[in-house]
């Protein structure tokens, strides 16, 4: 038995500052191969710096991230990041205007990932195959930073609501949480190859449905 495994978004699903081969996407993978018991082939659609906004149009639009949706049975979704980090860069420029700035962005991101996982629905609703939908949670990069951190935690349980048998959400918030140190880049920003294996354990702890 194979399978068709496609992943979008941004940085995270590029698998920015990990080495080749350390990245979630093909880690998860290599555990999806090992559950499923069959060959497991993947397209990384990741593209590093995207949007909420930006994927929202890419899953409406793009002719390929339609097609490669629409063919696989695991979809993983990573977005959410740039909208935080856009929105912090913005604030330092605007102290007194933190509060304000990172409540407007977090409510534009809400909107487009709610648009764009409604879009990854309708896309794998005519397939006619069993399907499952992954999406990773976010962590902060900016812990130092109270608003950040209700940002992320609002983001996260937002787009935990969204309830389906083929949906879910790895929460990886916990695991990052006071352990940046350990589990992220050089750059402070991007998970290492260990912050990058405990998203792909989450991932692989939601199951495979009734793909497996």
């Amino acid at each position: 038995m194979s399978y068709q495994y496609t992943a979008i978004g941004d940085s995270l699903t590029t698998g920015f500052g990990a080495l080749p081969g350390q990245g979630f996407v093909p880690q998860y993978r290599r555990m999806a191969e090992v559950k499923l018991r069959g060959f497991v082939a993947y397209s990384n659609l990741g593209i590093n710096g995207l949007t909420s906004a930006e994927l929202a149009q890419r899953v409406a639009r793009n002719p390929a991230f339609r097609q490669q949706i629409r063919e696989a049975d695991i979809v993983t979704i990573s977005i959410g990041g740039n909208d935080l980090i856009d929105a912090a860069k913005a604030a330092r420029r605007d102290p007194a205007q933190t509060g304000r700035i990172l409540r407007g962005a977090l409510q534009e991101c809400m909107h487009h990932f709610s648009n764009l996982a409604g879009n990854v629905f309708r896309l794998k609703a005519d397939s006619g195959k069993p399907y499952i939908i992954r999406v990773v949670g976010l962590y902060n990069p900016y812990p130092q930073i109270q608003e950040a951190t209700d940002w992320v935690l609002q983001f996260n349980r937002f787009a935990a609501q969204l309830t389906s048998p083929v949906y879910g959400l790895a929460n990886i918030y916990p695991d990052f949480a006071g352990h940046e140190r350990e589990l992220l880049f050089l750059d402070h920003i991007h998970p290492n190859g260990r912050g990058y294996r405990i998203i792909a354990e989450h991932l692989n702890a939601l199951g495979y449905g009734r793909l497996g």
